[in-house]
């Protein structure tokens, strides 16, 4: 049976390991990685509009690793429009995009792995080291390389105009043109799953630490003086 510091300690890895399969699954299904703000230059060119009338032509974009949408104003009101799996895959850059999702998968996959090992060494001490400390740190460090699929993401976000490819998706008549866009906050629920990663890493560590154990008081002797031995 563990100590009572390994008990606790592998608990709170087994929260934090919990803690990055929510984060992972929720940035996986949502669709706010980006958004930004998309202008309607055909709509501007057609009606030369001015600085201030730039206003009725910006719409707003957002797109996740499966499913994205769009509002568009060019002149004829609002007009939304949705861009789903697999279809989004053939307008970015489709290997980036499959190995975001693998790795992300991996990354989920080896955080169930590491939460099954941490419950078995707070109910048991391990025979064998692959399922002990040694395994916690492998699974773990899988995971987070999983997790780093987020920096692929970066990577088409930034290096690959992603927005860009995204907002002029299936656009025959109007040019649309990204004027800001930003990491929004499915793509920090993953970048969180890499910092859990590391908490369970430290936690871990610090199960090895051995506690001082309380020692048990001795009973105290008592004295004899050579007064009690007179009587």
């Amino acid at each position: 049976m563990p100590s009572l510091w390994k008990r606790i300690t592998f608990s709170v890895a087994s929260v934090l390991c919990i803690l990055s399969v929510v984060l992972l699954v929720v940035a996986l299904s949502t669709e706010r990685w980006v958004t930004g703000r998309i202008l309607c230059k055909t709509g501007v060119d057609i009606v030369n509009a001015s600085d201030p009338e730039l206003d009725q032509f910006i719409g707003d974009i957002y797109y996740g690793l499966f499913q994205g949408g769009k509002t568009k104003k060019c002149g004829l009101g609002r007009r939304r429009s949705k861009i789903y799996f697999p279809k989004l895959v053939r307008t970015l850059n489709g290997g980036l995009h499959m190995m975001v999702i693998l790795f992300l998968l991996v990354a989920v996959g080896f955080a169930l792995v590491s939460l099954s090992f941490c419950i078995y060494n707070a109910r048991k001490v391990p025979y064998q080291s692959i399922k002990g400390h040694k395994g916690l740190y492998l699974w773990n460090c899988i995971a987070l390389f999983g997790s780093l699929g987020v920096l692929c993401f970066l990577a088409a976000v930034r290096h690959h105009s992603l927005t860009d490819r995204v907002a002029n998706y299936r656009e025959n008549l109007f040019v649309l043109v990204v004027l800001d866009d930003s990491l929004d906050w499915s793509f920090w629920l993953g970048v969180g799953s890499v910092a859990t990663h590391f908490a369970v890493c430290g936690v871990v560590a610090m199960s090895r630490i051995k506690m001082p154990k309380p020692e048990p008081k001795k009973p105290e002797e008592p004295t004899i003086t050579a007064l009690d031995l007179l009587y």
